[in-house]
């Protein structure tokens, strides 16, 4: 995925989905960014139970993770769109760090936290219907980060791939509206 080349070209994992829709790219590039994850309940049910550490040890008080928490590091017109966070994901907290935009996600050289870029592009098809291609990569700088995020990583994994599918399900909905 080209944009997700522009921000995060080196990652150590990475997820893929995919959904044909009955719609013009730019409508659904424009449901991405108005997406939110807590309007389906199955998806808010899965972050607050993530969550659920940290808030019954008083270590969060933010709410539930969303889209809205990514930054938007880039759009290419009605073709993709990228977004990115900074974060020590397997703690109970996420460990986030406030990123203002893409140049500071780029410049980010923290080896204690991962880089997390999500990307969609969109792909006309001939009879009009559009592929909507989302890809997440994240970037682990240092073997202990590696250590830390891996076993993370492969226990959310199976639940992350149930949120893309849903997602995608959500904004092809949206869009052929």
């Amino acid at each position: 995925m080209m944009i997700l080349d522009d921000f995060l070209p080196r990652f150590t994992f990475r997820e893929r989905h995919a959904t044909t829709i009955a719609a013009p790219p730019g409508r659904i590039l424009d449901c991405v960014l108005r997406y939110r994850a807590q309007e389906d309940p199955l998806i808010h049910t899965a972050i607050r139970l993530r969550e659920a550490p940290a808030r019954l040890l008083g270590r969060s008080y933010r709410p539930p993770l969303d889209l809205n928490d990514f930054t938007l590091l880039g759009r290419h017109g009605d073709r993709a769109l990228a977004m990115g966070l900074v974060g020590a994901f397997w703690r109970a907290d996420y460990g986030l760090l406030r990123i203002t935009g893409p140049d500071a996600f780029r410049a980010c050289a923290r080896t204690d936290v991962c880089r997390l870029a999500m990307g969609f592009s969109v792909r006309p098809m001939a009879d009009g219907r559009s592929t909507l291609l989302t890809e997440t990569r994240v970037s682990c700088p240092s073997p202990s980060v590696l250590w830390r995020f891996a076993p993370y990583w492969y226990l959310i994994r199976p639940v992350s791939g149930l949120i893309r599918r849903r997602m995608l399900a959500a904004l092809r909905q949206q869009a052929e509206r």
